[in-house]
């Protein structure tokens, strides 16, 4: 499972409603510049490199415990005595005390921990998932209200586990010589 947060989503209302479509001038809707900033949010997600599933959490902020909150979610999503594979980068949350304590109240060798090169966050594919979903589902968004947009994000995430992709990695060190 590849796991990681993605902070500062934003949260922006529009000041004036969008303006139709009008042949000749603007081809699409047109929306005023201004806008009205409601705070930001933060997704934690993990990805299940076997079945695509997400799982996901959409918190205020993104320290040590919400990324154990995480680690809660994802470890009654799987039977007792599966090992769980984190691949993670070296975000402190990640490395933190309140981790370590959490993961230590676990069975042995239910959760095994890999870290990422330092500036080679890219590597997980976790990332990946975060850039086709900011895209894709929060491009151009606007909301009420950050409650809103929590809304809206856990139900991309919903439609994404309604039909998951599941990842593999096609790059072969051989062809890199």
């Amino acid at each position: 499972m590849c796991c990681d947060e993605k902070p500062g989503i934003q949260a922006i209302a529009t000041t004036a409603p969008d303006l139709p479509p009008k042949p000749g001038v603007h081809a699409t809707f047109a929306r005023d510049h201004e806008y009205k900033r409601h705070g930001t949010l933060s997704l934690l997600a993990g990805i299940d490199l076997l079945t695509g599933k997400v799982h996901a959490l959409v918190k205020d902020r993104h320290r040590s415990r919400e990324f154990v909150e995480l680690l809660r979610l994802i470890d009654a999503a799987y039977p007792p005595n599966t090992a769980i594979k984190l691949i993670l980068d070296n975000h402190s949350a990640h490395i933190s005390r309140e981790t370590r304590a959490w993961l230590a109240t676990r069975p042995s060798g239910r959760f095994e921990l890999t870290f990422t090169p330092k500036h080679g966050s890219w590597l997980n594919l976790i990332e990946g998932f975060f850039s086709k979903f900011a895209r894709s589902v929060l491009r151009h968004i606007r909301v009420a209200s950050k409650h809103e947009l929590k809304e809206r994000i856990m139900a991309g995430i919903d439609d994404v586990n309604r039909h998951p992709v599941v990842h593999t990695w096609s790059y072969k060190l051989a062809d890199v010589a």
